[in-house]
């Protein structure tokens, strides 16, 4: 599943320069996966392609549209109205992708009420309000970390189940609320982690010596996965 986003903002720009078919191996090579796997993955959308020929760019925009459940409109609120959050409420893809921004909250009085991007801030007080009177269906927060859990709380008790995070923090939410976390602190780390390998950094993560670690730090290296 987490490949078919990827899949279609490549079979997207293919539509958008008018090519009409186009390989597996042209595809994959576009999305970054090997041609054997995408073909296995569309396989399971009952996309076999045609051999000689390869695959009809708008009807598998269509297929992986309706398996990702955007041949329907879902209703954003953006919650979070700094940096950050105006750019998400500029952001053009929202609606060519089947996304609707519905409402821009802060509790900043500085901020609400001004007009970003055709849409008037609405006070945090109102979060509330607008989920019912819109249907909001996904809350994008991207407020400071120490405001962030209680607006999840907030959202989850309106009835909203999917949460995309920016805020650098872990939310706990219940049983059957999704929530997608976007840090960019720690994708540029994983970024700088390579950087360093491809320099000639050192090839493992060792503990430091005795003595050397800050007071208080615990005494190991925890390795993750990049």
């Amino acid at each position: 599943m987490a490949r078919l986003p990827v899949y279609l903002r490549a079979l997207t720009g293919l539509q958008e320069r008018g090519v009409a078919t186009v390989s597996s191996e042209e595809l994959a090579a576009a999305a970054g996966v090997n041609s054997a796997k995408l073909r296995k993955d569309l396989s399971h959308l009952g996309s076999y392609g045609t051999r000689g020929v390869g695959y009809e760019v708008e009807y598998l925009v269509y297929q992986i549209s309706r398996e990702l459940g955007l041949t329907q409109d879902w209703v954003v609120a953006i919650i979070g109205v700094g940096n950050l959050g105006r750019a998400l409420a500029g952001y053009g893809g929202f609606a060519s992708r089947g996304f609707r921004v519905a409402g821009l909250l802060d509790a900043d009085a500085a901020i609400v009420g001004q007009e970003i991007s055709g849409m008037t801030v609405q006070h945090i007080d109102r979060l509330e309000d607008i989920i019912a009177a819109h249907g909001v269906s996904i809350a994008v927060i991207a407020t400071p970390a120490g405001a962030a859990q209680g607006v999840c709380d907030r959202v989850v008790a309106a009835g909203v189940t999917s949460v995309l995070n920016f805020a650098p923090v872990v939310l706990s939410v219940p049983d059957g609320v999704d929530v997608r976390k976007v840090d960019l602190s720690i994708e540029l780390q994983i970024l700088a982690f390579h950087e360093q390998r491809k320099a000639g950094g050192p090839d493992e993560l060792a503990p430091m010596p005795d003595g050397d670690s800050p007071p208080g730090a615990p005494q190991y290296v925890e390795t993750v996965e990049a």
